[in-house]
């Protein structure tokens, strides 16, 4: 073994041991638990209702004739930037009764991109104000803690998981988390929204 591929070997030996001493891999799994049920009863209730209470081809037909696409995106953007408090399933199965599915996708996973980075900025300038700061040091507490201890990794499993991506990005911007670290991890938010496409699209 080259010299180069040891000093590699050493270093992800160190990295693991860190994230298995410093409670991450827990932490992910315990998020990973919390996320699955959500998941699949998300997906458990739209097929019951679709199948026995409302169609939901002709809801999001409706939805999509009388509201135009720019006031839909924009109510998600507003979403994606504060708390994502609307699930973005909602908005990713929306797109299939749109006129190019794949393209408003796209538009969606780059729109939740783009409100993560308004909520890094948020959360740089957030701790100004005393209300929000109280806010954050007893409910993002532990995102606070855990995002200084594990910094890109916390933000990948933000980006990728279904947990609101806002909250991380708010807690990546109040310690001052490296922006261009950020926006390159972030990048894994266009892999969720695709991969959590294929089951949604294939379901309805």
């Amino acid at each position: 073994m080259s010299t180069e591929k040891k000093t590699l070997s050493k270093k992800l030996r160190l990295l693991h041991q860190y994230y298995k001493y410093t409670g991450f891999y827990s932490f992910v799994g315990i998020s990973l638990k919390k996320a699955i049920l959500p998941i699949v009863l998300f997906i458990l209730s739209i097929v019951v209702l679709d199948r026995f209470v409302i169609d939901f081809s002709e809801f999001f037909v409706t939805v999509t004739h009388t509201y135009s696409p720019y006031k839909i995106l924009l109510i998600f953007f507003a979403s994606e930037s504060l708390l994502g408090l609307i699930p973005p399933e909602i908005f990713i199965a929306w797109c299939t009764e749109t006129t190019s599915p794949m393209g408003y996708l796209s538009l969606l996973a780059l729109l939740s991109y783009c409100g993560g980075i308004v909520s890094f900025f948020i959360g740089r300038t957030i701790l100004h104000t005393p209300v929000v700061y109280n806010y954050c040091e007893v409910k993002m507490k532990k995102q606070l803690i855990q995002i200084r201890k594990w910094g890109g990794f916390l933000i990948i499993v933000g980006a990728i998981l279904p947990i609101p991506f806002a909250m991380t990005s708010i807690a990546a911007g109040t310690i001052n988390y490296k922006f261009k670290n950020y926006l390159l991890f972030g990048l894994l938010r266009f892999v969720r929204f695709y991969l959590f496409a294929l089951a949604i699209f294939h379901i309805m």
